[in-house]
């Protein structure tokens, strides 16, 4: 059985300034959408087959790790592209800041980490092998 990422699910301030980013810079499509039964609108945006569902809640403060309570929260998401030029390219044309100083290179792979417009941070991932492969390294948990 393999398994993989569905979905992430996500509550934003504005649905429409969400699904308009999301499609501007990673080339998201809208595939579904409708009113909830709370009233609040919903969407769903995919690439390829990868899905983020968003709910649009207004009375949220903007999403943050920093946040006072003593909650589990969801630090960030991962989307990983596939050519780094293409998405410096966004970068610069959407004029995303990006977090921790620039660009971060891991041993297997590099990340930039910015923020959607409801403060989800996003870790954008490129590595130049078509599928992750770490070696084991002793130590490790078994």
């Amino acid at each position: 059985m393999k398994i993989k990422l569905d979905h992430i699910n996500l509550t934003v301030q504005d649905i429409k300034e969400s699904i308009t980013w999301y499609q501007k810079v990673f080339g998201f499509n809208l595939v579904e959408s409708g009113i909830g039964s709370r009233g609040q609108p919903w969407a769903i945006v995919a690439a390829d087959d990868s899905m983020i569902v968003m709910s649009q809640d207004k009375d949220r403060g903007k999403a943050s790790k920093h946040q006072e309570a003593n909650f589990h929260k969801i630090y960030h998401f991962g989307i990983r592209v596939s050519d780094a030029n293409t998405w410096e390219t966004k970068v610069k044309e959407n004029g995303l800041r990006l977090n921790y100083g620039g660009v971060i290179n891991y041993p297997f792979s590099r990340s930039w980490y910015i923020y959607d417009p409801s403060g989800h941070e996003i870790e954008v991932s490129h590595s130049e092998q078509e599928h992750l492969q770490f070696p084991k390294q002793e130590g490790q948990w078994t």
